[in-house]
């Protein structure tokens, strides 16, 4: 490693450390490689971390026993490979923060006749636009609330009928359609929703009374929905005194730390007010690093779209890659991007106002689904706590119909739109799982890898999970669990079941009661749901197929052997002729295309 060190050229590029598993440790960028990595290094008189370092970076050098570079063209590509990495390989001393979601804009084209309030995550064309935003949650309700409350047109296809609609008749529209409704007489309206957007306390004012009116005409769950939505609402912003007495915007952030996790915090100033707020957590681990958390956390919120709104960026504190992420922004925007760490004056108040809210947050108790998760991370030795989770099953009958089954669970609830279902071609458990595993994989480029993993089945499958993951350079918790047995057999009595939970070091056998083992029951259980009901959608199918295939004087006993060598009848009908012939004759595989090309039956 050390001559590799000494010819490491003078370009930019990204650099990786290595375990002595082969797994990557840290990926970093620099804008002279090998600058930058013989910083790390004592070169002479042998290969050692120099003692100036932090003991975070020294423990990393450590354990360090391979490198691997990337040349790029300049600075700015080696940023983005390396956050583009770092979401994909998940190295265990990098910080990968989940908030990379673009956050969801309203907007209003203040040059139509009527204008109409949408929502949008990217930039508009037109002169008279109008962008009210970021929101963290909350967007969807606040418009939501302005078509319930003012009489706006409700659809941008109710301007191209002629005639009024239920809109007009349940008094929610002036319907400009049909009547002539003078421009003059709809615009108060507008500037109303733009009030409400501005000052969300008139907002929640106007749909509390709605809610009091619910209640009293004991229309309860209407006046229940209100509440949430006004609660949702009310979570997309910091209340403050705070008026810079301008029309100036500022995206503010800043990272607070605690012993045990950290607060990233996002304010964001619209006309000199405090438009929105949002904020996450973070696990601090020895790995944590201030100056690495901001860098993800701006190039992960403005992600790699402009913005509609481009305002000066201002954070609570410095870090070391703010020029790499300040050129990236630039590019990112069009036009040169402001980043600054302000030490007086009205921008500084912004900054001592987000502080405190960060603080404030930290102080308060954890959610009680968060702390269970912090006993899992805790008894499982697990690296980071598993705020995201991937739970692998599959299932078949008699070997017909293999599917596997991938639910996601994250921050103290199912994610259905993160579920994945597979038709798997192996026959034995073992393969199935590899050949699932071995896809998921492959999709991290696009849909980055979770907290942790947790396999259904014992220690070997939980051991093929860390080979394929290590064979890919990625370090990734993984947790098995494999039911009690009892003479060889399975046991799994209710209410008293015995599960096994398989870790890096240790096997668990818990008590039934213990919410550690009920919490991995259920993500399994519902694994085991997830999979079992694909199984039965895809058996019904592979039946209705198989007797249409009968109908084609091709015998059950071929269609099993037809099944057992393609696994699908999605491959059988994109075979190949030849093929068909080898195995079913040359009579069959004719009747079989036939079927698949729709030339009728026989």
């Amino acid at each position: 490693m050390i001559e590799q060190i000494r010819s490491l050229p003078h370009q930019a590029g990204i650099y990786q450390y290595l375990d002595d598993a082969g797994r990557i440790l840290y990926i970093g960028k620099a804008k002279d490689l090998s600058k930058r990595v013989k910083s790390y290094f004592n070169l002479t008189p042998h290969l050692s971390p120099k003692t100036s370092l932090s003991l975070r970076i020294q423990k990393m050098l450590s354990e360090t026993v391979g490198l691997h570079y990337i040349i790029v063209e300049n600075e700015h590509d080696a940023l983005i490979l390396e956050n583009s990495l770092i979401k994909q390989l998940k190295p265990k001393y990098n910080i990968l923060l989940r908030d990379d979601k673009t956050y969801p804009y309203l907007y209003i084209d203040m040059e139509e006749t009527y204008p109409r309030f949408e929502l949008t995550r990217k930039v508009i064309k037109g002169k008279g636009i109008r962008y009210f935003g970021p929101f963290s949650v909350g967007a969807r309700d606040i418009l939501d609330s302005l078509y319930e409350l003012l009489k706006l047109v409700q659809k941008k296809s109710c301007l191209k009928g002629k005639k009024s609609c239920l809109f007009y008749q349940t008094k929610q529209c002036l319907a400009p359609c049909e009547f002539p409704i003078a421009r003059d007489s709809y615009l108060p309206m507008v500037h109303q929703g733009i009030e409400w957007i501005q000052n969300k306390r008139l907002l929640i004012k106007e749909l509390s009374a709605k809610m009091e009116f619910y209640s009293e005409s004991l229309r309860f769950e209407e006046a229940m929905a209100l509440r949430d939505r006004i609660d949702r609402i009310s979570k997309s912003e910091i209340t403050s005194q705070i008026d810079l007495a301008s029309t100036e915007n500022y995206d503010v952030f800043a990272i607070v730390a605690s012993e045990s996790r950290a607060c990233i915090l996002r304010l964001f100033i619209r006309e000199g007010k405090v438009a929105s707020s949002t904020h996450d957590f973070v696990p601090i681990t020895p790995y944590f690093s201030l100056d690495e958390a901001y860098e993800r956390t701006l190039i992960g919120f403005y992600g790699n779209e402009k913005p509609p709104i481009i305002a000066p960026i201002i954070t609570a504190h410095s870090f070391e890659s703010s020029e790499w992420v300040l050129e990236h922004l630039s590019q990112l925007f069009g036009k040169k991007a402001v980043l600054e760490v302000p030490q007086r004056g009205a921008k500084k108040e912004l900054i001592d106002l987000a502080l405190t809210n960060a603080h404030e947050l930290l102080r308060a108790p954890q959610p009680t689904k968060e702390v269970l998760l912090d006993q899992v991370r805790e008894l499982f030795e697990l690296d980071t706590l598993p705020h995201r989770i991937e739970v692998f099953d599959n299932s078949h009958h008699g070997g017909i119909g293999t599917v596997g089954a991938m639910i996601t669970y994250e921050n103290g609830h199912f994610d259905k739109k993160g579920y994945r279902t597979y038709h798997l071609q192996s026959r034995d458990e073992y393969s199935q799982m590899s050949e699932m595993l071995r896809r998921r994989i492959e999709g991290f480029e696009s849909n980055p890898p979770p907290d942790l993993w947790v396999i259904d089945g014992g220690s070997t499958l939980r051991t093929l999970a860390i080979d394929l993951l290590t064979s890919y350079g990625i370090y990734l918790d993984v947790i098995a669990i494999s039911k009690e047995k009892i003479d060889a057999k399975s046991h799994r009595a209710k209410g008293s079941a015995r599960d096994i939970l398989h870790t890096q070091n240790s096997l668990f056998r818990l008590e039934p009661t213990d919410k550690r083992l009920q919490f991995i029951q259920m993500l399994r259980d519902e694994a085991h749901r997830s999979a079992i009901t694909f199984h039965k959608k895809t058996k019904l199918k592979m039946d209705q197929e198989s007797k249409l295939l009968s109908v084609h004087g091709i015998s059950q006993a071929k269609i099993h052997k037809l099944i057992d060598y393609f696994g699908t009848f999605e491959s059988i009908a994109k075979s190949d002729f030849q093929t068909l012939v080898e195995l079913v004759g040359q009579k069959d595989a004719e009747n079989i295309q036939k079927h698949y090309r729709g030339d009728g039956s026989k």
